[in-house]
């Protein structure tokens, strides 16, 4: 039969693979910049060894097509590392690969995925003795070399939970009580079993621009370059951002709350009340400290930045609760404000306006205001008006008292370019907030921040905007590319980072969410992101407990009923 692959019409053979076709007619280079790792087919992404036409399927007078291929029309999209989609897959590719060299090399140590370090994943190694990153690099090497294929097997889910516990693997043992399906798919290669939510690379030899280093208690594994994935990413080390996520850590296992199994048992014994209460507690603590450390240093403005979805409004009123307990005057301020008219910033070469980009922030205007305001003139501030996309002035006119605090909130809040070089630089206390959180399925796969902030954003968008899942989603990737240039990489500017995700949330959200979801067809462009999302949440236990949950926290930006917003 025919298939239009990326504009290409190409003939599936009976028990030909996508590879096998796509190689066949030239769309392989053996360059990671231009090789498809994934495909998808009718909204759902698969595996480049996906077989389009089986011979078993066709008998005299009669075939049967395969229900993606026949959905799609026969229509096939590659996806390449550009794409997030291929990312995932080379990254669950890369995970295999590892936690495979670890259990060659130390057979009895154990791997666990920690968190996510600018271009690079930290792992922790415990029970290896000589461990040894080069030697590890090794391994790593040989097995790519061997470009084995990836290909998945199903198991019944009660002979994998045996097999994780004949294996000491409690953590992936627990986790599969809670899946509700009988079976579940895994790879395997030498008597190794592990699985991933989602697609792979058809080979290990697909992992082709890497790097291992060395770290504390582990290592990092460097991925490819964003622009340019050929050549690896140049590592930046973010001492304030790995120190904030090993606090986390430590702080689950003080918890006993380190993975999704464990937040169940307490959602079943109703005991994560009283995790939403210490949470709560934690997060106050943080907050205070924080007011201490501004009052201790003097400064009189706070530029207070973090990703969508991250909590910032929240994280700006409480810490100005606090700073009023040290005799404080804080005024808050949105560098919102200070948007261009949008008929006054120019599209990009996609005609669409960036609404990310530095650029459409009136940065001159800012930084004087700033400087006028610690120099103790009056100034008047604008207001962007949403509705018309203009800015007005309304008289809004403001001068620093002696005690005053000015509290800065907005994604751009860490760019050195919003202040002027002659500020004195002791007088602003730079924050970013980010929910990194530190929970994990299980030791070898986690749960990224940016899933937990979708999650946030989307009940968020749906309960107080009224936007639908969809329209949530379809701007997700645009987000994203605008935090990786705007917002990231001024993370380690900041002098302190806070951690705004609560280990309990997950349990919370599904209520607000998992309806929402389920609802979405499969015909919808999103419908593969809705499924991934959907993976995670099938494992999480669903808690009733809103009530629990106090009014000024920062889950009540998203859930509703957040006091910072009455007015």
């Amino acid at each position: 039969m025919k298939l239009y692959i990326d504009g290409h019409e190409l003939e599936a053979s009976p028990d030909k693979s996508l590879l096998d076709i796509i190689t066949e007619a030239g769309l392989v280079s053996g360059r990671l910049s231009a090789d498809p790792i994934v495909a998808k087919i009718a909204g759902r992404v698969f595996t480049l060894n996906y077989v389009p036409v089986r011979k078993k399927d066709i008998v005299p007078e009669r075939s049967s097509v395969r229900t993606a291929i026949a959905a799609s029309g026969g229509v096939v999209h590659l996806l390449r590392y550009n794409d997030p989609v291929g990312r995932d897959a080379y990254t669950r590719t890369a995970q295999f690969i590892l936690f495979l060299a670890l259990k060659h090399l130390w057979p009895k140590a154990q791997g666990s995925m920690n968190c996510t370090i600018g271009a690079g994943l930290y792992f922790k190694v415990r029970g290896a003795e000589d461990f040894s990153a080069k030697k590890l690099e090794e391994e790593v090497d040989r097995i790519v070399c061997e470009n084995f294929t990836l290909t998945r097997r199903r198991i019944p889910t009660p002979e994998l939970i045996a097999y994780y516990q004949k294996t000491g693997q409690e953590d992936k043992a627990e986790l599969l009580t809670y899946r509700k399906k009988e079976y579940i798919d895994v790879y395997e290669k030498d008597g190794f079993i592990d699985y991933f939510y989602g697609e792979m690379a058809p080979s290990t030899g697909y992992l082709r621009s890497w790097d291992i280093i060395d770290a504390p208690d582990g290592f990092i594994f460097i991925f490819p370059d964003l622009k340019n994935p050929d050549r690896v990413s140049k590592y930046q080390e973010s001492p304030n951002f790995f120190s904030m996520s090993e606090e986390s850590k430590r702080w689950c296992e003080l918890m006993g709350c380190e993975t999704i199994a464990d937040l169940n048992q307490l959602v079943a014994s109703g005991k994560i009340r009283e995790l939403i209460r210490i949470n709560e507690a934690l997060h106050e603590k943080k907050f205070s400290q924080i007011a201490d450390m501004i009052c201790e240093r003097g400064a009189k403005a706070v530029m207070l930045a973090g990703p969508s979805s991250s909590g910032k409004t929240t994280s700006a009123n409480r810490l100005a609760t606090q700073l009023r307990v040290h005799g404080k005057l804080p005024i808050l301020m949105s560098l919102d404000d200070y948007y261009f008219d949008r008929d006054q910033i120019p599209p990009g070469p996609d005609g669409k306006i960036d609404l990310e980009h530095i650029n459409t922030i009136d940065t001159v205007l800012f930084g004087e205001h700033l400087k006028a305001l610690l120099e103790g003139e009056e100034v008047e501030i604008p207001s962007f008006n949403f509705k018309k996309s203009k800015r007005e002035w309304v008289g809004h006119k403001l001068r620093l008292s002696e005690n005053a605090v000015i509290i800065v909130e907005g994604i751009h809040g860490l760019n050195p370019v919003l202040l002027p070089d002659c500020l004195c630089q002791n007088l602003i206390f730079r924050m970013y907030v980010s929910p990194l959180l530190p929970l994990s399925l299980d030791y070898h796969n986690r749960i990224p921040t940016s899933y937990l902030r979708l999650l946030r954003r989307t009940v968020r968008d749906y309960e107080t905007r009224g936007a639908s899942v969809q329209t949530t989603l379809a701007m997700w990737d645009s987000v994203r590319r605008g935090e990786e240039k705007w917002i990231f990489p001024y993370q380690e500017n900041a002098d302190v980072i806070f951690n705004s995700s609560t280990l309990y949330e997950l349990a919370v959200l599904k209520k607000h969410i998992y309806p929402l979801l389920t609802e979405i067809p499969a015909s919808e462009d999103c419908y593969d992101q809705v499924r991934a999302m959907v993976k995670i949440l099938n494992y999480v236990y669903e808690a009733d407990v809103d009530d629990e949950i106090p009014p000024t926290s920062i889950v009540r930006e998203f859930i509703g009923g957040n006091s910072f917003y009455r007015k």
